[in-house]
């Protein structure tokens, strides 16, 4: 029977602090934009692809990371991951060039691609069932918790050093993590078996990487562009020829029999459609803070603390009550409370100050807490050992793209409600094409051009463009209520299907 580690929950820890880069990274980005836009001499173009390059990276090695990770054991490729992941973090704080600078983007994103689904495979090989929740809800808050910190810390950099400095706060934290997954992560060996399925990685590779971008082109051009529909066309016959493939090969990258597992498919397709709500919410608050209540990145960093705060509260709070009444009622009731936080959010003026914002945005939360962390303990649960990697990878591919196609989606959303709200007559072309641009665009020309209508209206137009957003997330939150309510069990096992004397940990 396979042993239980000792040093498990010092472990974990060494993990949060691995997964703690790659929170921190997400956001930290955003507030350097427009220092970047100057030193770098960067265009629209280069500035959208410092985020791109990151996120299709992540896209494209999400599945073989996972492969790797069951193939030759978690420990091994961590360690390399962190390391590269530093590296190129030193790499994106020295570029010379805007070229340089996407360059490390891109390698960042190959470290991330194997930081995630590999430290989310270890809580299945370290931990006992019936403590596998409570380590989850541990992991999940440590991927979340660095979003707020990005603006917080990145803020306070930008304000005392150059924009280097946003990316040199990985490095530490990686030097931190390689010392802690060394010593304190056992050595678990990988199954070693069968040859690896290049083809597979090349077609995963290709269709996630065409189906990403085809949504972020079309967050960034508009549905309408044929681009869009030739991107989005490409990455689904891609992977569906993919998953053809799969079922033919005696190595398959993943294993599409998880597919057919319900546990596995509800709590994967539900924690992504939460992940959807939560990115929708993501999206807007920060504008929210900025261009209507005046807020700087330091104090939106501040400002976004409460919705951790609400998630970390409740995701607690669901592991008692899911062993009390069943994950059918806690999920459902998350759901139902994430819904009721989305459509109160809708009801924001430009008048409402921030007393109003902190009240839903906590509920927003708390129903998301209550939803994220029992979902994917419930899909996590459907795995074997030998399996852990590539069902973690599946997971977090599902919810890669679902990010994606959510700021897509309620980007779409927002800009169309906003751009045609927004009062631009007698404005020469120029300045009306910034107005229409962003909020905050539109408030920094209100002010150089002292149009104080022009503001208003601009805030006024955002908020109608958010409240939309918000009801469109409300939407979604009532559909997957209504489907966990349907669909999910009123209770599961206790944890996963560890199978018998299959991986002994070794400790070193």
């Amino acid at each position: 029977m396979t042993q239980i580690y000792p040093r498990r929950w010092w472990a974990l820890g060494a993990l949060a602090v691995s997964l703690l880069t790659v929170g921190l990274d997400l956001t930290v980005l955003n507030v350097a934009v427009p220092t970047l836009a100057v030193d770098l001499g960067a265009t629209t173009t280069q500035l959208q692809w410092f985020g791109n390059a990151y996120t299709l990276a992540l896209a494209a090695l999400l599945l073989p990371a996972g492969l790797l990770g069951d193939r030759f054991g978690p420990k091994k490729l961590l360690l390399g991951a962190l390391a590269l992941f530093g590296l190129a973090s030193l790499g994106c704080a020295y570029a010379d060039s805007a070229g340089q600078l996407i360059a490390a983007r891109v390698v960042l994103g190959v470290g991330a691609a194997f930081l995630i689904p590999l430290s989310l495979s270890l809580l299945n090989i370290l931990f006992p069932p019936e403590e596998r929740a409570k380590a989850l809800t541990t992991w999940v808050m440590a991927t979340f918790v660095g979003i707020p910190l990005g603006p917080l810390l990145g803020g306070w950099l930008l304000d005392h050093f150059a924009w280097g400095s946003v990316f040199l706060i990985n490095v530490p934290l990686t030097v931190v993590g390689l010392v802690a997954v060394l010593f304190l992560v056992p050595l678990t060996p990988g199954s070693g078996r069968g040859a690896i399925d290049f083809a597979g990685i090349a077609l995963s590779a290709a269709g996630l990487v065409a189906l990403t971008y085809g949504f972020v082109y079309a967050g960034e051009h508009g549905w309408t562009d044929p681009a869009t529909y030739g991107l989005l066309g490409l990455g689904a016959a891609v992977l569906a020829v993919f998953c053809r493939a799969q079922t033919r090969t005696a190595t398959p990258l993943t294993d599409l029999a998880l597919l057919h597992e319900p546990q596995f498919v509800w709590g994967a397709v539900l924690a992504t459609m939460a992940s959807f709500a939560l990115m929708g919410l993501m999206f807007v608050l920060p504008q929210l803070f900025q261009a209507v209540q005046g807020a700087d990145a330091l104090e939106t960093g501040v400002r976004l603390l409460p919705l951790i705060g609400g998630m970390l509260v409740s995701a607690k709070i669901a592991e008692k009550l899911v062993a009390a009444v069943g994950v059918r009622v806690v999920v459902t009731a998350g759901f139902v409370l994430l819904a009721a936080g989305l459509a109160w959010g809708s009801t924001t003026s430009p008048s409402d100050g921030y007393g109003v914002t902190v009240a839903w945005e906590s509920v927003i939360g708390l129903g998301t807490g209550c939803t994220l962390t029992p979902l994917m303990s419930m899909a996590m649960g459907a795995l074997t050992e030998g399996r852990s990697g590539t069902g973690s990878a599946l997971i977090q591919v599902l919810r890669q793209v679902g990010g994606t196609i959510g700021v897509a989606v309620l980007g779409t959303v927002l800009n169309g409600v906003y751009r045609a709200g927004v009062a631009v007559d007698g404005l020469p072309a120029s300045v009306a094409d910034a107005v229409r641009g962003s909020a905050s665009g539109a408030v920094a020309v209100a002010a150089k051009l002292h149009l104080p209508a022009l503001a208003d209206s601009a805030r006024a137009a955002f908020t109608d463009g958010m409240a939309a957003t918000l009801w469109v997330c409300a939407g979604l939150a009532v559909a997957a209520a209504l489907l966990a309510l349907l669909f999910l069990p009123r209770r599961t096992a206790a944890g996963g299907r560890r199978r018998e004397s299959e991986h002994d940990v070794v400790a070193i």
